[in-house]
């Protein structure tokens, strides 16, 4: 079984909603349950032990757009988000993580020597994202108290507006290039990600917001769940020339296992083959190299392949791409080694493995 260090999930997102229906959180993710995509045995189960662990607020006002008769579909845009609500919900969050963390459900990573750690002994080795950063003030005061509590990653931006950058809205097909990048106040985020040591994660952002932070970041490029933009042409997928960028600046794209990303047609269904991963992974890889490419999955943030299932297929995928030709060494690069070299680098380490 390879162990994988996944770039992407909203676990979190999960059990926040639960417990504000009265469920445990801490309980949920380390007895297990039959919802959602991940918990502990699980994860286990499936090889999945670690990643990228979202606090993401959601839009209550998102309503997919259905796609018309020639299979073209543009969702509008969520509206902006209020700071203080979002504050709150992200407190909430950043909470259950630190919880599951002190019951030993799972371990808040904040060095790649914790991940590697907990990976060994067999405990889930999250480390604290921030998917769009309505929660952060323009004057980033609340970033250092994420910081604190042990946030390691960012997106500056999710699929709608806020004070740092512009996102891309849900739309098949059509270009990245949908809007203006980051603000004056996304500039200085960036910057101050720099200096933190906090990973600056470029899914969800336009094009325009991917070049800015391209040329004000020291970081290596990440887009942590996102596709090939040649394939299946949504807006959230990365064009041709956003992924030399990535490989210019060794960086890394996490394959999304999001249907809608995945498929030619650009539908969210569960039927979809695992062919449809294997063909952006290769392409990735083609365009890119094995050692830029790992996985994103966005377990418990969107519709996966039924063949996965939820984190307990995970080995189908790494089986179906031992099928078509991938070594053993590619493995280890695709499923965790790529995300800790980079991780690694943008946490300022000094002794990347």
């Amino acid at each position: 079984m390879q162990l994988v260090f996944d770039g992407h999930n909203d676990v979190l997102l999960r059990l926040w909603s639960h417990q504000k229906k009265g469920a445990d959180p801490v309980a949920e993710f380390r007895d297990g349950t039959s919802s959602g995509h991940m918990d502990a045995p699980r994860s286990k189960a499936g090889g999945l032990a670690g990643g990228l662990c979202a606090i993401y607020i959601p839009s209550g006002d998102l309503v997919f757009a259905e796609p018309d008769h020639n299979g073209h579909y543009v969702t509008p845009m969520a509206a902006p988000l209020e700071r203080h609500a979002s504050l709150d919900i992200a407190h909430e969050m950043a909470a259950i993580a630190l919880r599951l963390d002190r019951d030993g459900a799972w371990k808040l990573c904040r060095t790649t020597s914790d991940i590697r750690d907990s990976m060994a002994k067999g405990v889930f080795a999250a480390v604290l994202h921030m998917e769009g950063c309505e929660a952060i003030d323009a004057d980033l005061v609340a970033l250092e108290t994420f910081h604190a509590a042990g946030l390691r990653s960012l997106g500056p931006v999710w699929s709608r507006n806020n004070v740092f950058a512009h996102g891309v809205p849900f739309a098949f097909p059509m270009s990245p290039d949908t809007g203006p990048g980051l603000t004056g106040a996304g500039f200085a985020l960036v910057r101050r990600c720099n200096e933190l040591g906090i990973l600056i994660d470029l899914a969800h952002i336009t094009e325009k917001g991917f070049w800015d932070v391209a040329k004000t970041s020291d970081q290596p490029l990440v887009a942590s769940h996102s596709n090939a933009h040649a394939l299946t042409p949504v807006a959230r997928n990365l064009t041709d020339r956003q992924l030399d960028a990535i490989k210019e600046r060794r960086g890394i794209v996490g394959l999304n296992y999001a249907t809608a990303m995945l498929r030619a047609d650009g539908r969210s269904e569960a039927d979809t083959p695992l062919e449809d991963m294997i063909r952006h992974v290769d392409y990735l890889v083609q365009r890119m190299g094995i050692d830029c490419v790992g996985l994103g999955s966005d377990f418990d943030g969107a519709t996966i392949p039924e063949e996965i299932g939820d984190a307990a297929g995970n080995q189908k995928l790494i089986a179906a791409l031992l099928n078509v030709g991938y070594g053993e060494e590619d493995l280890v690069k695709l499923c965790r080694e790529n995300w800790l070299r980079v991780l690694a680098s943008a946490w300022g380490e000094t002794s990347a493995h």
